[in-house]
């Protein structure tokens, strides 16, 4: 398996000899057998163990075992101890899944911190299966039928083309040490009973099951890789960037064919899982809304807005008259002028003596009205937005400029009637917008 194994790292990865690398080392015969694997290479490493306190003794063994591993190589060794149990339960998630959470933080931050260009984790070609079983299993698209990638940005997995049974069987051949996870044999947990009940079977029914997999997991990349290309294609094609988020024209969405399957192609990267809820947002009015956990898709018209969820941003932000550059949103420049030259939508020409010395910036609030300049009454803001046909994140992100209660401008686009420069202003203050 050495063999192997060095030269899965000289055609795959071969910047690994002059990199800084951490590997996850949690006592089992995988991750032991990737640590003296790497230590045969002469690959420069430190180990990383977690605690999770779950398995009372046995987690105490594991952590001595590994310690016992890193002393013994002269290897730079961390450890840490997790209370997973609390944190699953204050989060609302399982144990596996707090469990990963907690060790991939506390990794990145190893990493950080001791400028570590990869971690090496030890999961293996039966890992792949098992992966690729259970999203099979729960539904999933292309990605989930991919399985456990090789290779992320700060994530390196070796032992992937490599089976439990080469693994184990190293492992006895170097007369390496490793310890049993007991909860590996507990049938209530779905990789678990994947494991011992249907592997087997899969393996028996052929004898060259596991290569088998492996072909068809490469053909399943190489599919992924080709789609991805289109989607990009497609991407370029309708999706509009416009002050900070995408504008996606609803017809050639709706002549797209088979209709959902494009949808889940363009916004499952958004995380909109739910392909019946966009497609609903097709032939909706305007106004309609569907989320994910990282952005929504707007129905404005004749097209969808895509945009990251954000905290709306509820501050006020206050802005004294005195000249110069305010350090808030649209980075406004205040100055004292003698004439009104310069005309634009981003600048406002204002009498000093009709403001509030210190003026204040914030968001539009339901039941805010102004006068417009040149109307004569006052008008909603509301209104002025349906009437400029500004679109929901438009008006999210449009910022009042206001003197006590009242609307000086509605930034960047119309001024208030009260505070116009006459001929009887003494001091004419210029505001620039600048986004």
């Amino acid at each position: 398996m050495f063999d192997a194994f060095k030269l899965h790292i000289k055609e795959e990865a071969p910047a690994l000899a002059d990199q800084a690398l951490l590997i996850a080392c949690s006592g089992g015969v995988d991750s032991m057998v990737l640590v003296h694997l790497c230590e045969r290479l002469g690959l420069q490493f430190e180990i990383a163990h977690c605690n999770f306190q779950l398995r009372e003794e046995e987690s105490e063994g594991d952590e001595q075992l590994v310690a016992g591993l890193a002393d013994s190589l002269g290897r730079r060794y961390h450890s840490t101890r997790f209370d997973t149990r609390a944190y699953a339960e204050k989060n609302g998630i399982s144990i596996q899944m707090a469990a990963r959470e907690l060790r991939y933080r506390w990794f990145s931050e190893i990493m950080e911190e001791d400028q570590i260009d990869l971690l090496l984790t030890a999961h293996h070609a039966d890992d792949a299966l098992e992966t690729f079983l259970i999203n099979l299993s729960r539904g999933t698209g292309l990605d989930g039928l991919k399985g456990i990638p090789s290779h992320t940005p700060s994530i390196f997995r070796p032992l992937l083309p490599f089976s439990r049974r080469q693994i184990l069987e190293y492992a006895q051949q170097e007369n390496l040490e490793w310890r049993e996870d007991s909860s590996n044999q507990d049938p209530k947990y779905l990789r678990n009973k994947i494991r011992m009940e249907i592997v087997p079977i899969l393996k028996e029914l052929h004898p060259t099951f596991m290569d088998n997999f492996r072909a068809t997991q490469s053909y399943l990349y190489g599919s992924s890789q080709l789609l991805e290309q289109y989607e990009d294609l497609l991407r370029d094609q309708f999706f509009h960037k416009e002050n900070g988020h995408f504008r996606i024209p609803v017809a050639p969405l709706e002549s797209l064919w088979p209709q959902q399957a494009y949808l889940h192609l363009l916004f499952a990267r958004f995380g909109f899982r739910e392909v019946a809820e966009v497609a609903a947002l097709l032939p909706a009015g305007s106004g309609k809304v569907v989320y994910s956990k990282t952005h929504r898709l707007v129905r404005d018209r004749d097209c969808l807005l895509l945009q990251e969820l954000e905290p709306v941003d509820a501050r006020t932000y206050l802005v004294p008259l005195q000249e110069g550059r305010k350090p808030v949103p649209g980075n406004l420049l205040i100055e004292k002028v003698s004439s009104m030259k310069e005309r634009s939508p981003s600048i406002l020409y204002v009498d000093k003596e009709t403001l509030n010395p210190i003026l204040n910036l914030r968001k539009w609030r339901k039941g805010d009205y102004f006068y417009p300049l040149g109307m004569g009454g006052k008008k909603k803001v509301s209104k002025y937005f349906k009437d400029e046909k500004m679109d929901l994140i438009a008006k999210e992100d449009q910022w009042l400029l206001c003197s006590g209660d009242d609307i000086v401008w509605i930034a960047g686009r119309r001024a208030d009637e009260r505070f116009k420069v006459t001929d009887t202003t003494r001091t004419i203050l210029k505001m620039t917008w600048q986004t």
